[in-house]
């Protein structure tokens, strides 16, 4: 019962996460007014705000002008669910896995927010690294001088790697909002996930980008955005970061 409990406090959380990636990018408040339908602008009940179920009960549309409403609401609302019940089964009901599902709510905001309009809201990256710092004095996972340290470390290697992309191409590699996003990270995992992350963001980056460019006959040139790259890295540093770093230390 704790864990169903936990998974739909997440999914609820979810469905505030959907809120601020479809207004954030608009600029447009993130409390008001409440939840409507993005279509004929109707307020949504509390009963068909269930979530993931309401939208299957309602297959996907709205109840008033029956247009259909984007899967990637109960696609949000499952995900931060799910890694809601996972920091719970890894660290229990402690305050470290409260604020790591925080720092991975809003990876999943600048995950789909890059998606849609490839563009990282300075409204989450740069608040987060301060809260990144705040966090390093009440959990055990990285020291302060670790944040501070994987704030320099994350913005600094990420700038110089765009600045040395546009040098040697003369194009724009990655925006600001990328370096802001690793320096966010930095803050909350500390300078040694820095190198893992990169790497392991690259790589999923190349794979990716690589099929979608192929698909797209556009080869390796095909443009496609870093945050969630980034974003999944993170999450997978969270949970086995570590224990790789030292597996690989160890062969």
């Amino acid at each position: 019962m704790i864990s169903i409990s936990v998974f739909f406090l997440g999914a609820i959380v979810g469905s505030f996460l959907n809120v601020c990636i479809y207004r954030l990018p608009k600029r447009e408040s993130i409390l008001s007014p409440p939840s409507h339908c993005p279509h004929c602008g109707e307020p949504i009940r509390f009963y068909d705000n269930i979530p993931i179920a309401s939208y299957f009960l309602l297959r996907g549309k709205c109840r008033h002008c029956k247009e259909h409403i984007s899967f990637r609401y109960p696609v949000v609302e499952g995900l931060s669910g799910l890694l809601s019940l996972a920091l719970f089964m890894k660290y229990g009901l402690t305050l470290q896995s409260l604020l790591l599902f925080l720092f991975s709510a809003a990876l999943i905001i600048i995950t789909f927010i890059d998606l849609d309009y490839q563009i990282i809201p300075d409204s989450i990256s740069i608040p987060g690294i301060f809260f990144g710092i705040g966090a390093s004095f009440l959990i055990p996972l990285v020291s302060w001088l670790e944040s501070l340290f994987g704030i320099l470390t994350g913005g600094g290697l990420l700038l110089l790697v765009a600045i040395g992309y546009k040098w040697l191409t003369g194009r724009e590699g990655m925006g600001g909002g990328d370096v802001k996003l690793l320096a966010m990270v930095g803050a909350w995992l500390g300078w040694k996930a820095i190198p893992f992350i990169l790497f392991s963001s690259s790589l999923i980056g190349v794979l990716v980008g690589g099929g979608s460019g192929l698909i797209n006959k556009r080869g390796l040139r095909a443009k496609i955005p870093f945050g969630p790259f980034l974003s999944l890295s993170s999450i997978i540093y969270i949970f086995f970061g570590p224990e790789l770093i030292n597996w690989y230390i160890k062969q």
